[in-house]
């Protein structure tokens, strides 16, 4: 029903593996750029990333993105209950420090830990 990169997606989340996430959302997003949803999960998926690595503004610019793109799409769509996600984005941006731009790589780990999500898909 969905493309395979998407079930994929989920996967790789709930390992943590947010950069194979951003490829796998970017496989179908460049094949239909009009899916602002896949764009906002894409979004917050990049923040995570960035956050791993010290890139603390970088993080909080791209999950207010994720969270405005996203808006939308609320409270279900495409077996997520975005309602979750966004409530999720809103706890990361809530732990985000707001007065870091970065850090260096080997001290990204002394960073606030972000909130966990374990995203399944319903249908």
């Amino acid at each position: 029903m969905y493309p395979m990169e998407y079930y994929e997606f989920f996967v790789k989340f709930n390992e943590g593996d947010y950069y194979t996430c951003h490829d796998l959302l970017e496989e179908i997003w460049m094949t239909d750029k009009g899916n602002f949803f896949i764009k906002g999960l894409l979004q917050m998926t990049v923040a995570l990333y960035h956050y791993s690595y010290g890139n603390v503004k970088g993080a909080r610019l791209m999950m207010q993105v994720a969270a405005d793109y996203l808006q939308p799409y609320r409270p279900f769509y495409w077996g997520v209950h975005v309602d979750e996600v966004c409530a999720f984005i809103q706890r990361c941006l809530a732990v985000i420090p707001a007065d870091i731009d970065r850090v260096d790589f080997t001290a990204a780990n002394q960073l606030p830990p972000l909130p966990t999500l374990i995203l399944f898909l319903h249908d």
